[in-house]
């Protein structure tokens, strides 16, 4: 399946291979194996926050809001923060409608004490965005890079042309709470 990167096999040794002298490839994927047997999938290891000098994971947080019984679906991006560095943005489907004004205030405040309370109070997200969904791939997976875009700048400059649904996009950037 790996054939190599044209014209630099070198590179192709040292980027995929090297990491473990058994030849072993990488995939940038944790999982751990249970007593029985099991492989389970713990996320990627470069999506790690680190906010306040603690390092975060993003699975780690999407897990502890999509436990909570309000929500249907989230995705976790960090944004520079002047206090601490990088801060958690989270973005919320409910499997209700999208709430606003004073509703949305405190399921945005209830949401933040399940994360402190899951995991810990540094992991609470410091933006809470709630949308009908998320902007995906037309093969269903969440596009990160573009949260990551309109939590930092507001907008999105990069491609999406592979994006399902471009309404997404416009309802996320003005729905912060």
């Amino acid at each position: 399946m790996l054939r190599g990167i044209y014209g630099d096999p070198e590179r192709f040794v040292e980027a995929y291979w090297s990491r473990w002298n058994d030849g072993t490839y990488f995939t940038g994927d944790g999982a751990r194996r249970d007593q029985d047997g099991f492989y389970w999938l713990l996320g990627r290891v470069d999506d790690v926050l680190n906010v306040s000098g603690h390092r975060l994971g993003t699975m780690e947080i999407e897990s502890a809001l999509v436990a909570n019984p309000l929500v249907a679906e989230a995705a976790v991006v960090g944004r520079p923060d002047d206090m601490t560095g990088e801060a958690v943005c989270a973005f919320v489907v409910l499997k209700q409608s999208r709430p606003d004004g004073a509703a949305a205030e405190k399921i945005a405040k209830d949401l933040r004490n399940w994360v402190a309370k899951e995991i810990g109070p540094i992991a609470k997200p410091k933006d809470i965005r709630f949308g009908d969904n998320l902007p995906k791939t037309r093969s269903g997976k969440i596009m990160r890079r573009l949260l990551r875009e309109i939590a930092t700048s507001g907008s999105v400059a990069g491609d999406v042309t592979t994006l399902e649904d471009f309404s997404v996009l416009e309802k996320l950037r003005t729905e912060e709470e």
